[in-house]
């Protein structure tokens, strides 16, 4: 079992940024892809970033592409999304997720271990 607990989010105006952490427990974490997605309300949850084991390899959604950078550190278990230029369609809970498979495939499968979230808003 992973255990991943999310913190960083909070409310923020446009153009500003906010940096979300995601702390591991349990098993090793550098064994598993980390992955950030998020849920708007009245949406569907969405694939926001990927990134690999070794943090060599990442992948983005198109809407955050430029904006938000996604990375982790092995020494501490833990995973970050550092966003920036902030824009209200951005307003959704955003949940850490790790995955025993490819990287490649964390926007399309279901992940292995999912945090509780973090609500992040912003204002226009």
């Amino acid at each position: 079992q992973v255990q991943l607990v999310e913190s960083g989010g909070g409310l923020v105006q446009a153009g500003g940024s906010l940096r979300l952490s995601c702390a591991a427990s349990g098993r090793t974490f550098s064994n598993y892809c980390m992955g950030w997605f998020r849920q708007a309300p009245g949406k569907e949850r969405e694939f926001v970033a990927a990134i690999s084991r070794t943090g060599g390899t990442t992948y983005y959604a198109d809407s955050v592409k430029g904006r938000f950078t996604i990375s982790r550190d092995n020494a501490k278990n833990t995973g970050y999304l550092q966003m920036n230029s902030l824009r209200p369609e951005d307003t959704a809970v955003y949940y850490c997720a790790a995955d025993s498979g490819f990287v490649g495939y964390m926007a399309t499968r279901e992940p292995d271990y999912w945090g509780q979230g973090t609500q992040v808003s912003v204002s226009s």
